[in-house]
């Protein structure tokens, strides 16, 4: 059965992306095609990217990286749970997923995004360009939840019946893309990138231009 990660895309205090995350669980669960697991990044306390090395090499140096790396390779398919911040996605979920690379590829990802009266909408858009850098594939089928303060209390989150339909949708096209790209996902091809240098040695690949003086044309 395919890994579906449900990853909480806001390490806030007081964030609503928490009983959301645990609710899109629960259904993703009761839907039944996936073995669903929810990854929470405030579990992993990724510092802004530390990394020195591109991560399409997947040359990790620091153990957060590593630890980070592992969950997420283990993953076939992922739903983003991102509240909308000035029209964009948090910073935690952009610095998390931009610490990997290889370790999305070839995986469809959904969004359960959530927000005011846009219901996290632009959010979402933001995250599907940036995704497919890495050829991740984001379906259209997604859930919104607007006015999201209105479903929160002592609960957890209350759904409603519109925002309850859109969840099976947009599972079973999430579904349908995981099985799809199953022997893309076994079979990545090899790094784009030659081999880093080693340790000690300088880590710009490219060889240093050439000085032009003032005068000389290039």
């Amino acid at each position: 059965m395919a890994h579906l990660q449900i990853v909480v895309g806001s390490t806030r205090p007081g964030r609503a992306a928490l009983p959301v995350a645990a609710w899109t669980h629960d259904r993703a669960v009761a839907h039944g095609g996936f073995k669903v697991e929810l990854v929470d990044l405030e579990d992993y306390a990724l510092p802004v990217l530390d990394e020195p090395r591109h991560p399409r090499m997947a040359q990790y140096e620091h153990e957060h990286t590593k630890r980070w790396s592992a969950k997420i390779a283990e993953g076939d398919a992922y739903v983003f749970v991102t509240p909308e911040y000035n029209y964009g996605p948090s910073v935690s979920l952009l610095n998390a997923f931009d610490y990997l690379s290889r370790e999305w590829q070839y995986k469809p990802v959904g969004f359960v995004s959530y927000g005011g009266v846009a219901g996290g909408l632009r959010s979402v858009q933001v995250m599907k360009q940036i995704v497919t850098t890495v050829k991740m594939m984001p379906i259209p089928e997604g859930v919104a939840i607007p006015m999201v303060m209105r479903h929160l209390g002592d609960n957890g989150f209350t759904s409603t019946p519109i925002i309850d339909a859109a969840v099976p949708i947009m599972l079973d096209e999430l579904l349908r893309w995981t099985e799809a790209l199953e022997s893309l996902r076994h079979n990545p091809p090899p790094p784009p990138m030659p081999p880093m240098p080693p340790p000690g040695a300088p880590l710009n690949p490219f060889p240093a231009m050439p000085k032009v003086h003032k005068g000389e044309s290039t």
